[in-house]
Order: C-alpha cells, then structure tokens, then sequence
C-alpha cells in the first residue's frame, strides 16, 4: 500500500473540508485547536496502472495548514505524527507531500526518528524530489520548443539551484539535455560554488541579473510575495516553470510573452475516485496531482519499497531515469501549455 501525507492550502479551506468529513468538533475551532488536532486518515483509493497492475493507496491528512508555519514545535509535531500514523498502517511507501516535505528538511526532522513509543522507519517515507525533478525536466523539455525556443541554444536559470530539486534539475540540464548557459541562483553562495564544482559549469548569477537573460526560468524556490519583477525587461518568449510551493507565479508574471507553467504536475491517463486533490487547485483534480505524490504511487507499482528520494543533494540522474521510465509506463503525463490534458509523454 501507498500513502500520502498532504495538507490543506489554507485554514478556512481546512476548515471547510473537515466539516464535509463530518469531523465537526475540529472544523468548528481556532487555530488552537487544530494545532493540537491529531492527522487522520481520510481516504482509500484504488489506482490500476495500464501495464495491468493494481494498488491501493490511503491519504493521510496532518491537519497542518499554512498558518502554522510559524509555530515551529506544531509545525515539526504535526508532520512526525502524520508519518507515525502511516507506519502503524501499515503503509508500504508514503510521499511527504507540499509543506510537510520542506518542514521534515529544513526542521531537520531525521533527528527525531522516536515519536511516542514508534521508531520511525526511514526506508517507509519519500519525498518524491526524485520524481518532482524529473517532471520538471521533461516539462522543459516539452514545451520550450513548442514557444520557438532552441534548448542548444537556451540559457535557463534556475532559482533555488542549490536544494534538492533545484541541484537535480541542474544535473539534468547540464549532462541531458545540453543547453547553452546555465545559470545558478540561490540565497546562500557557497552551496552554489559547491554545485558549480560539481557541474564543472555554470554561471552563478543573482536573480535580478539572471532573469533579464534567461529564456527559460526553472523556479524550484517559493517566490516571497513582496519579490515585484518588471515583466518588461523580461525576454520573449520566456518560459516560466514554477516548481516552489505554493504556486504563485502565475498570479505576479503571466502575460505577453511570458508563459508561465505549473511545474511538478502531472496527470494520471484515468480518473482516479479521490476527493483529496479537490483541495490543491488542480484543474483537474480526479486525474492531476503533485509529481511528489506520485512517486509514491510509482514505487509501490514497481513493488519498490525504499525511501528512494532522501536528504539533500542525493538525487542521482540514474534515479531520474528510473523513475521517468516508471512513470511513463504506469500512465502518468506532464501538465503541459498547449494542453493541459495531453495524455501521453513524447
């Protein structure tokens, strides 16, 4: 069995989707109180892959929301609670999903491995960066031709270069795909002459200096919503991937000549009888969802039950293949510009 450990976007949201569970004595409360409300296990689900094979899945909700983030004892209790209730289920591989990827890395949760009387088993949980990564390649891949941008001769930056997806997609980039320039952004320098080194290449380059030459922007770090960028010094056609969480980009840089992309999505060739991606404001919510989720579903249908997307900077680009492959033969697509229900992967 797969499991998924998710949250809702926003506490009103949380709110309302606990009162149509009928979980009424939480709904009804403050934040308070949902701080203190244990995860539950709110859905099963069936997924049958096209290459003939079956699983079951289970969505565990952590009852974190956004406001917490700034509670750090909630934020770290509610994620290491979640995953405690997925281990005594039974559950073969759970992705960590949305804020509860970010809080278990940069909470450095691998600390507190003891929740209660439970030793979490590492080799149980994923974060699915590995499959995230490789989404958002293929999605690059896919659609900068599309806009009349040639990858030989693209110059891409990726913003957050130096985390986990962020440092994968450069790997990618540099040794697959081949394009021109390559440049590197991130808040803190020497994690990006590290990977530079380990590139043997790249460009570390500020934001604001990076966007105005990039025809392809890869953002795999959440954009402050105070960050203004002038759209007019951007260049056109520019490719935009938003990979952070939330998604946001859209909202401050869409327009003529910028195409913004939800990046890290993908669609699944059938529906799925879910409820859980109502919630996450996908278009198309029985079919679409997080490219971290997914990785679950994907090691559970090759009966690969290891936490095959762990630490920082662990992301392999034998990893990404696999995976890719995986993904590809158990029916799962892009979210791509010119449709975002095309339904198979070139």
């Amino acid at each position: 069995m797969f499991g998924l450990i998710g949250h809702s976007t926003s506490f009103e949201d949380a709110k309302r989707k606990a009162m149509e569970l009928g979980y009424d004595h939480i709904a009804e409360g403050d934040l308070d109180v949902w701080c203190s409300a244990p995860p539950q296990l709110v859905e099963h689900v069936e997924v049958v892959s096209p290459a003939g094979k079956t699983i079951q899945g289970a969505y565990i909700d952590s009852c974190f929301v956004p406001e917490m983030l700034s509670r750090f004892k909630t934020a770290r209790r509610k994620v290491l609670n979640a995953m405690e209730l997925a281990q005594k289920k039974g559950i073969n591989i759970t992705a960590l999903g949305g804020f509860t990827s970010i809080i278990f890395e940069n909470f450095n949760l691998l600390q507190h491995q003891h929740v209660r009387n439970t030793i979490l088993e590492w080799e149980r949980f994923t974060t699915g960066n590995t499959h995230t990564a490789w989404v958002i390649c293929r999605q690059l891949e896919l659609n900068a031709p599309a806009l009349g941008i040639d990858l030989k001769k693209a110059r891409v930056a990726v913003v957050g270069a130096s985390g986990d997806i962020g440092s994968a997609v450069c790997r990618w980039l540099s040794n697959r795909t081949g394009v021109a320039e390559l440049f590197l952004v991130a808040r803190q320098q020497k994690p990006l002459l590290d990977l530079q080194e380990q590139l043997g290449g790249g460009k570390i380059l500020s934001l604001s200096e990076a966007l105005p030459e990039a025809d392809i922007v890869v953002w795999v770090a959440s954009m402050p919503r105070t960050l203004e960028i002038d759209k007019t010094k951007l260049r056109s056609p520019c490719l935009m991937i938003d990979g952070g969480y939330p998604k946001n980009l859209d909202s401050k840089l869409a327009g003529t000549g910028v195409h913004v992309l939800k990046g890290g999505i993908v669609e699944f060739c059938s529906d799925i009888g879910w409820s859980m991606m109502e919630l996450a404001e996908m278009e198309k919510p029985q079919r679409q969802m997080f490219a971290c989720f997914a990785e679950a579903m994907l090691l559970e249908f090759e009966n690969c039950h290891t936490n095959f997307s762990w630490g920082r900077n662990n992301i392999t680009l034998e990893k990404m293949d696999f995976i890719g492959e995986a993904s590809i033969r158990h029916g799962f697509s892009t979210l791509n510009l010119q449709s975002h229900y095309q339904a198979a992967i070139a």
